[in-house]
């Protein structure tokens, strides 16, 4: 699960840098796109199609592929990597139809899995008909060709033959703007394994999703990463693309759907079609990554100047019955697995609520990543939102995942019909009335002098405007929980400051939690009411003492 995303996040973000691109040159003037030539003869091509070979793909032992020319393919690095460029001149659909150019990323050391890339042609003008029919279309291969790339004379892809294929996909922003800048901006991107990012409203990339997980953390277990094989491209209608994929790998073969839409964020729906080659102990669906290594709560003295470094600072959840909760995420010594048990949910995502640059501080502007929020479109029946979050030392690291794993063990033969929708934005698509939680701190309990190193002071923040509706002078009603040990001296108040008039919409909480009686973890749990109803979100936490949990102390 551990992958260097800030690498690869730099190699995307210098990839959509316009002054990184170079002059177009003659030759690449002269290419012919890849819309025009350079494709193979069509073959047919429907969603039936298409699942067909995952379910025949499952039936058969895997059979792994590699790119060819391995030894060339290890010598290009980050750094090699990073000079090779794509000709925009030259991408899928630059001239149209559609307003959404599509260019690809060349194979490097980091991405060796190869990918076919196929336009679709003699398809329905209507994308809702086409999404629901068995209507056949042509699938022509989009042949790689090194003259797509501008890359330094030396770089060792200058050796690579015509045998190579592509190793992923990104889709530029609207030809029909009037500005170059769809030569430049991209706003979704699929590289390595089924992984997959898209741009929020803050116009910056950030935390991935990725088409399934498999075995995560699993004990005696390797993590499997399948991998989407083969992209099949239409043109865009209005403001949304439709990309067809397979997967593949070792326990599983699949059939994807992605409608696209790109409007201020970026909304992914996703229907896919899922077939076990063989047992998988951990079957998570939609998957979402990140990083998390540390943020005020949990800062260790000098570990580094910035106040907090995280794509991601806590789970939202919005149960199936009507529960919204909120977990802030830990970067634990070791692995930490955490399960929400849930009957079909309506919702669940990594957010990124801290928005301000001076949280930061970071020219690499954390405080825009996008939030990922996962909809379920369809009853997912029983099961469990997990969380597993690994130990980082640095932010190089994803090391943080959520995803739905079903009650019902994952056997060898099963089939899965999913359909959900992902939206990548500031924050989750989701109205409710209830205060949100905001912050959460955490220091040593007692008072000046009398400090017990065991026990531990929490001060969490609400604020909504529930909150503000309470009565003069009304105090909500603290519903406090702790797995194990005890909590004391809770009280709660307006943030000083906040006041406008006799009321506030802005509250915090304090208790102590007193020394732990195992070394186990103690699971906290916090709401405010006003006696009838829920005031707030649910705010959860995960606690392991510092001599448990050295969190980002590497």
């Amino acid at each position: 699960m551990m992958q260097n995303r800030r690498q690869f996040l730099g190699l995307l973000a210098a990839l959509a840098t316009s002054s990184l691109w170079p002059q177009t040159t003659q030759a690449a003037q002269t290419q012919p796109a890849v819309d025009d030539k350079n494709v193979s003869t069509g073959t047919p091509f429907s969603w039936s199609i298409l699942v067909d070979t995952a379910r025949q793909n499952a039936q058969q032992p895997y059979q792994p592929t590699s790119q060819p020319h391995q030894d060339i393919l290890q010598q290009i690095d980050w750094a090699a990597h990073g000079q090779i460029q794509f000709h925009p001149e030259h991408a899928l659909f630059a001239n149209g139809p559609g307003q959404y150019p599509i260019e690809f990323f060349h194979p490097g050391k980091f991405f060796q899995t190869p990918v076919h890339m196929y336009r679709l042609d003699d398809h329905t003008s209507d994308q809702a008909s086409d999404q629901a029919s068995g209507q056949d279309y042509l699938a022509h291969e989009i042949l790689f060709n090194r003259q797509y790339f501008d890359m330094p004379a030396d770089s060792p892809a200058q050796k690579l033959g015509a045998d190579t294929q592509f190793a992923g996909f990104r889709i530029q922003e609207s030809r029909l703007i009037d500005s170059p800048d769809w030569r430049y901006n991209d706003w979704a991107a699929f590289l390595g394994a089924s992984y997959f990012r898209a741009i929020g409203d803050e116009y910056q990339y950030g935390l991935s999703a990725r088409g399934i997980a498999i075995n995560v953390t699993v004990a005696g277990q390797n993590e499997e990463f399948p991998a989407f094989t083969k992209f099949y491209f239409s043109p865009a209608h209005d403001n949304t693309l439709i990309v067809y994929a397979l997967l593949d790998g070792p326990s599983i073969s699949g059939a994807y759907r992605f409608t696209l839409t790109r409007a201020k964020d970026v909304v992914i729906e996703i229907s896919t079609e899922l077939f076990l080659r063989r047992d998988v102990a951990r079957f998570g669906i939609a998957p979402a990554t990140s990083m998390y290594w540390f943020a005020e709560k949990d800062k260790p003295f000098q570990i580094d100047w910035r106040p907090e470094v995280h794509d991601s600072d806590g789970l939202a959840l919005w149960t199936g019955n009507d529960e919204h909760l909120w977990r802030p995420l830990n970067n634990p010594t070791g692995i930490a697995v955490s399960a929400f048990s849930d009957h079909n949910p309506r919702g669940f995502g990594l957010m990124q609520r801290q928005r301000h640059f001076d949280n930061y501080l970071d020219s690499v502007h954390y405080e825009r990543r996008p939030s990922l929020w996962i909809e379920p479109l369809q009853d997912w029946g029983s099961g469990a939102v997990q969380l597993v979050e690994l130990h980082t030392s640095e932010e190089i690291y994803d090391n943080v995942v959520a995803m739905w794993v079903p009650a019902e063990p994952a056997k060898a033969g099963h089939h899965y019909s999913l359909h959900y929708r992902l939206t990548w934005a500031a924050d989750a698509p989701v109205t409710h009335s209830l205060a949100r939680c905001i912050a959460t701190r955490i220091g040593r309990a007692g008072e000046a002098g009398n400090r017990p190193a065991d026990s531990h002071k929490f001060e969490i923040e609400f604020e909504g405007d529930a909150l503000q509706h309470l009565a003069a002078n009304k105090q909500p009603q603290i519903i406090l929980s702790t797995s194990q040990g005890k909590i004391l001296n809770s009280s709660c108040e307006p943030v000083p400051g906040s006041m406008a008039g006799q009321h506030s919409k802005h509250w915090r909480v304090f208790f102590d939690l007193g020394k732990l009686p195992t070394d186990q973890p103690a699971e906290l749990r916090l709401k405010l009411s006003d006696g009838q109803s829920d005031l707030t979100e649910t705010w959860l936490y995960q606690f392991a003492p510092p001599t448990l949990n050295q969190t980002a102390a590497g």
